[in-house]
């Protein structure tokens, strides 16, 4: 079960919600609903997921305010045994003041009982820049303060930071029925030391079948340099999946 634990530590502190949000120009009121096939190789150590996603938005008459909530919870299979063993809320708000600029603030909470960080709850704010605003290629990047508090049951560790949060996300999506690519990095380190990081890069494929329906492919690569084991630890994995979205596409 340890080398289970190492494998899945880094997806649950790093959560990219750039993949969640749904770009919905002038519907006030969306949902999409996510499954997933997860598949992890780490260091010749294999296993299986099956997880679901439900992100819910809802904007202001002038679509300037933005609420977002996003919640997931996983079924694992590890050692011959399934476990229904994790969850995580995500809840936001973004105010748009110019085509440029907006501000957000956020709360995040996750559970996972099996992992040397077995609970993790971030507070924090920051700006969001649209960089890239053409028909169909769009950039955003964000910077964000955090507050983080961390727990390891494992380690007997309580550990509170603020942490800075830098990302950078590229969309291309061409129109309907055609694929979109998303891509996303992360940097985050520690305010007060910088060597402690981590690094998250998500690319996102997603293909439609119907208006409403895609499939999806995503890849994930994730760094953690410093560990509650003082130690440095790096993923990579594969998901496939299938995507629901109300309202459906025009």
């Amino acid at each position: 079960m340890v080398a289970f634990s190492w494998a899945h530590l880094a997806q649950a502190q790093l959560v990219n919600i750039e993949s969640k949000r749904m770009q919905t120009d002038s519907v006030r009121f969306a949902l999409l609903a996510d499954l997933n096939f997860y598949f992890s190789d780490q260091n010749g150590e294999t296993y299986f997921s099956l997880g679901s996603n439900l992100t819910t938005q809802l904007k202001s008459k002038d679509l300037r305010h933005i609420y977002f909530v996003t919640g997931s919870a996983n079924l694992v299979r590890a050692e011959g045994k399934d476990f229904q063993n994790s969850w995580f809320l995500h809840g936001r708000y973004n105010h748009k003041f110019t085509k440029l600029f907006r501000v957000e603030a956020f709360v995040q909470y996750q559970n996972n009982q099996l992992l040397v960080i077995d609970s993790q709850f971030l507070a924090g704010g920051g700006v969001r820049l649209k960089l890239i605003n053409r028909e169909q290629v769009s950039g955003y990047l964000g910077n964000s303060v955090m507050y983080e508090i961390e727990n390891s049951q494992e380690y007997d560790q309580q550990n509170t930071n603020l942490r800075n949060s830098t990302y950078f996300t590229l969309t291309y999506a061409p129109g309907e029925n055609k694929i979109h690519l998303v891509n996303t990095v992360y940097f985050q380190p520690l305010y007060s030391d910088f060597s402690n990081y981590r690094i998250l890069e998500q690319f996102l494929l997603e293909l439609p079948v119907s208006k409403a329906l895609s499939l999806t492919a995503t890849f994930n690569y994730s760094l953690i340099s410093v560990t509650p084991a003082d130690t440095q630890d790096s993923t990579s994995n594969v998901r496939f999946g299938v995507r629901y979205a109300l309202p459906p596409g025009p």
